[in-house]
């Protein structure tokens, strides 16, 4: 039987510990306003808990793949974090919306998920610590996908709030340089991060 309390509280610790999906939504939210950042909370939302299920139901299929194909993974995720930084650092003044500065769409957060080292341990874990042994699958893998949207959701939707409180303070182009910066090398940490995770590893 799925053990949904352990499960939540699992989910709730990963979900809301920094990461990059939390950078991201913080510097989005400071940026665009937590309405336009709903797609990008909802695809991550939706993204992650699709991952875990399908890592759920190929467990024994995906996890020696993950290890053969842990390295491209990381670096293609580091360049993409990387350039979501570069992105970051050439933001206009809040509120503006041009063509080189547009909030990610569901579709392209859901698709980060595949490339984000904290999703693929999160997914991992569920599969091989909270997946019932000898449960119907289908109603495993429901309950599963419910239980990381349920607590997911709002978790990710906190950060994008907290970026959204910033914006008036971001108003001053001063303020919104160094906020800018921050965030941008946040990501470049949590990169330099993974790089390293993956030479030693």
């Amino acid at each position: 039987m799925l053990d949904w309390l352990a499960l939540a509280t699992y989910t709730l610790v990963m979900s809301i510990t920094p990461g990059p999906n939390n950078v991201m939504l913080l510097a989005s939210g400071a940026r665009f306003g937590f309405t336009r950042t709903l797609p990008h909370m909802l695809g991550i939302s939706a993204g992650f808990a699709l991952q875990t299920a399908l890592v759920c139901a190929g467990f024994g299929i995906v996890q020696p793949w993950i290890a053969s194909g842990q390295a491209a993974l990381t670096w293609i995720g580091i360049a993409y974090m990387g350039w979501l930084a570069w992105r970051l650092l050439r933001a206009g003044p809040v509120g503006t919306a041009d063509d080189t500065a547009q909030p990610l769409a569901a579709w392209q957060s859901a698709l980060f998920q595949w490339l984000n080292p904290k999703a693929w341990v999160m997914a991992l874990t569920v599969a091989s610590v909270f997946l019932p042994a000898g449960a119907d699958l289908r109603f495993a893998l429901a309950g599963i996908a419910l239980v990381l949207v349920l607590v997911n959701l709002p978790c990710v939707a906190l950060w994008a709030a907290f970026g959204t409180a910033l914006r008036r303070w971001l108003a001053d182009s001063r303020w919104r340089l160094v906020f800018n910066g921050l965030m941008a090398g946040l990501l470049v940490w949590t990169a330099v991060g993974m790089g390293r995770a993956a030479v030693t590893g």
